[in-house]
């Protein structure tokens, strides 16, 4: 299944108020099917007198009870109304985001060369946290603030869904936690990391587009087989596979949980192939006027502006 969270109409204003045109702008748990047609799962639930929780963070903790509930509610669904008609948000707000860095050997060897990391590949995940007021959906901007930085950065990842708790989880065990995948933009202010503010490169607000769907793990049985790509404007600058991974997503997840419990809703964003504006020569970074598109196999394209934000 390929879940969303999404509004009815592009005017949108604070989640649950109506707007002048009467329509109710609260988001809304959905489906993608067909490709490019979405099902309001809170309406069919509503109309088949079903208890379904109303977001997808609540239908990921209520569990497979609830997914069974959505798989026979969409077994007779009706078509839909087409993509275009409504406004994607982040299919959830995530308790902790985990990222990992230089998880992709050539990517590695750029870093080196244009960030001054190791030039030995690392023995275990290199991790880092962004809060959740980084997260913004399809179509949301990404914001270039030139008073915080010059070097802004794209970074297309793979994002890995938790599912069920996991603490201290073998690897061999690890991908029966995953709820699902999407797409995380992993955006840097490289000029800040240089300066040693880690936070302010990877955390500040706008840094993870997320979304545009969570596809469930059913539907992706081996996450490291994924064709994964970025553009710029329409250029390609990033082309990559996630086989090329140095620790693939169950060697993460059992990283993590060995001293983080990992609890539903949480993202794992696993780490950029190379591609990366900073390794460019000469280097490009992100401008106002820009749009992104980052691309997964199986899952989607999310697709965001950059705008100034002073």
């Amino acid at each position: 299944m390929h879940l969303l969270t999404f509004r009815t109409h592009d005017d949108a204003g604070p989640a649950g108020r109506t707007g002048d045109d009467g329509h109710d702008d609260t988001p809304r748990l959905g489906a993608r099917i067909d490709g490019d047609r979405v099902v309001d799962l809170t309406a069919l639930a509503t109309g088949a007198g079903v208890l379904l929780p109303p977001d997808l963070l609540g239908l990921i903790r209520a569990g497979e009870p609830a997914l069974a509930t959505v798989r026979d509610l969409l077994a007779g669904a009706p078509a839909g109304r087409p993509l275009a008609e409504v406004s994607l948000c982040a299919p959830l707000r995530p308790g902790k985001i985990v990222g990992v860095g230089l998880n992709y050997v050539e990517h590695v060897a750029e870093s080196h060369r244009t960030l001054d990391t190791d030039r030995e590949l690392p023995d275990r995940p290199v991790l880092f946290g962004k809060p959740s007021t980084a997260v913004t959906g399809p179509g949301g901007p990404i914001l270039h603030n030139a008073d915080l930085t010059k070097q802004l950065d794209w970074e297309c990842e793979l994002a890995v869904v938790i599912g069920a708790p996991a603490f201290r989880v073998a690897e061999a065990d690890a991908l029966r936690h995953v709820f699902g995948y999407s797409i995380v933009n992993d955006i840097s202010a490289r000029d800040q990391r240089r300066s040693g503010q880690w936070f302010f490169s990877k955390g500040q607000d706008s840094y993870a587009p997320f979304g545009p769907v969570v596809v469930t793990a059913d539907e992706i049985p081996d996450p490291q087989r994924l064709d994964l790509s970025l553009k710029v404007n329409g250029e390609l600058r990033q082309d990559s596979n996630t086989r090329h991974m140095l620790f693939g997503v169950a060697r993460l997840i059992a990283d993590i949980s060995s001293g983080v419990t990992l609890e539903p809703g949480d993202v794992i964003s696993t780490g950029s192939p190379s591609g990366v504006g900073a390794g460019m020569v000469p280097p490009q970074f992100l401008q106002p006027g820009d749009l992104v598109e980052a691309t997964i196999e199986r899952i989607g394209t999310l697709a965001n502006p950059v705008i100034d934000a002073r």
